[in-house]
């Protein structure tokens, strides 16, 4: 694992923090939302998949196959 990764996450976290409050402060609620949630999909998606590069170095430590 690398910094790399935590870069990512703090960029796509501004950047939606960012077109959220524009779609709020034009009374678009909803699409901000959507949007926030979108966001949150993402990061979790990646996390998920350093969750899973984990486990398996971890198996491959223990030679747990």
């Amino acid at each position: 694992m690398s910094i790399d990764i935590i870069f990512k996450i703090a960029a796509i976290g501004v950047l939606i923090t960012v077109v959220t409050q524009i779609l709020k402060k034009s009374d678009r609620d909803d699409i901000a939302t959507l949007v926030s949630l979108v966001g949150l999909i993402i990061v979790i998606t990646m996390v998920i998949g350093m969750i899973s590069e984990l486990f398996e170095n971890i198996k491959g430590l223990f030679f747990l196959y």
